[in-house]
C-alpha cells in the first residue's frame, strides 16, 4: 500500500496535530480519487475531526444527529448501496449505543463500514466515567466479520484509515482523544493490518502494546536498557483483531516474558488475546497482563490517569521489574512439545 501524498500536512504537521485531525485530512484527501466514500457522525463533526472531510465533500456527508443507532443503520443501508461509509463517534457511543445495530446491521451482513471511534480508553479522562471506554475491544473483537485495530498515533491512524478501506467488511479503528505524543517521526514504514510491528528487538523481554502504550513501552525499554542492562523487545499489536499470532510465539520462543500493555479492562482486550495465543501454542513463558483491572476508571486528565494506573514509562518499568524477579521452568530445547 502507498503512502498518501500530496496533502497539505506533513509527519513534522504531526507532531502538532491530533489523531483526530490527521484522520480527518486523511479521509478527505482519499475522497478525491474514491467517491465511493461517505462520511457520517451523530452531532459530533468538530469533535470527530470529520469535518475536514465534510467541508470539501458536503454532499457526501451526513450528519444525523443524536442517534447512533440509527446512524449504524443508515451506513449498512449506504454500504449495500456500494458505498464505503466512514462513521465517526465517540467510542463509547460507537460500541455501546449503537452495539446492537453495529452487530446485526453492519456485521451480520459484513458490510464495508468504517467505524472510526475517538475519545476511547481513559482518553477523554475530565469527561468523567461514563465517557471513558475501557471496554469495547472486548465487544468488538466477540463480533463477527470485524477487524480490530488500535494505532500508535496519528501518523499510525492515517495508514489504518487508508489500508482499511481495502478491507470488505467492517472495520473498527479506536483512537483517543488526540493530544498523545507521536510515535513515529515518518509514515514510511512497512504497515499491514494484521501484521504487528516490532518497535524494538530484545532478547531478555516483551512488551506487547497498542494505542498510547507503544510510546511509553519504547522509552521503558530504553531505561531499562540503560539502568538496568535489559534487552526488552517492544512489539506494537496495533491490530487486536486478527492477532498477529507468529510475533507472539516468536517472543515467547525468543523472550519467555511476556507482558501486554492496553488502555482497556484487562478481560477481553489486548492481553486476553495474546494469551490465548500462548496457550494454544503450548509453550511455557511468563505472563502478565497490564491494563485497567476490571474497574472502572477514577476522573482526571488523561496524563494523570496514565501515571495512575501505571501506563506511563515509569509504571512500565516497574513492571518489568517485577516479572524479572519470576521464575520459570527452563527448558531451552522445546523437544517435548
Amino acid at each position: 500500500m502507498a503512502v498518501i501524498t500530496g496533502t497539505n500536512w506533513t509527519a513534522y504537521d504531526g507532531a502538532t496535530m491530533t489523531a483526530r485531525e490527521i484522520y480527518g485530512r486523511t479521509l478527505a484527501h482519499l475522497a478525491e480519487t474514491n467517491d465511493k466514500i461517505v462520511g457520517m457522525t451523530a452531532d459530533l463533526e468538530k469533535t470527530t475531526a470529520i469535518k475536514f472531510f465534510a467541508d470539501k465533500y458536503p454532499e457526501r456527508f451526513y450528519n444525523v444527529g443524536i442517534a447512533e443507532q440509527n446512524m449504524m443503520g443508515i451506513a449498512a443501508g449506504l454500504a449495500k448501496a456500494g458505498l464505503i461509509p466512514f462513521v465517526s463517534t465517540m467510542a463509547i457511543f460507537a460500541t455501546m449505543r449503537a452495539g446492537e445495530q453495529v452487530r446485526t446491521d453492519i456485521a451480520y451482513q459484513n458490510l464495508p463500514v468504517k467505524i472510526i471511534a475517538t475519545h476511547a480508553g481513559i482518553s477523554f479522562g475530565h469527561a468523567g466515567t461514563t465517557h471513558h471506554c475501557t471496554e469495547d475491544f472486548a465487544i468488538m473483537r466477540a463480533i463477527p466479520n470485524m477487524t480490530v485495530i488500535c494505532p500508535a498515533d496519528g501518523i499510525e491512524t492515517s495508514r489504518a484509515v487508508q489500508a482499511c478501506i481495502d478491507i470488505p467488511g467492517p472495520v473498527y479503528v479506536r483512537i483517543g482523544r488526540g493530544f498523545e505524543p507521536p510515535c513515529y517521526e515518518s509514515p514510511d514504514y512497512e504497515y499491514e493490518i494484521g501484521k504487528a510491528i516490532t518497535m524494538r528487538e530484545g532478547t531478555d523481554f516483551t512488551i506487547i502494546c497498542c494505542g498510547i502504550a507503544v510510546l511509553q513501552a519504547m522509552n521503558a525499554a530504553k531505561t531499562l536498557a540503560e539502568n538496568d542492562g535489559l534487552s526488552v523487545r517492544v512489539i506494537n499489536m496495533h491490530t487486536i483483531k486478527p492477532i498477529d499470532r507468529e510475533a507472539i510465539v516468536k517472543a515467547v520462543m525468543d523472550t519467555r516474558r511476556i507482558l501486554t500493555i492496553e488502555e482497556h479492562n484487562i478481560y477481553g482486550g489486548l492481553g486476553d488475546a495474546v494469551g490465548s495465543v500462548i496457550a494454544e501454542s503450548g509453550k511455557g513463558c511468563i505472563f502478565r497482563k497490564h491494563g485497567m483491572q476490571d474497574i472502572f476508571s477514577e476522573i482526571g486528565y488523561a496524563e494523570d490517569l496514565y501515571a495512575y494506573y501505571g501506563f506511563d514509562a515509569n509504571g512500565i518499568v516497574d513492571k518489568v521489574r517485577e516479572m524479572m524477579g519470576l521464575e520459570f521452568e527452563e527448558d531451552e530445547s522445546w523437544e517435548d512439545e
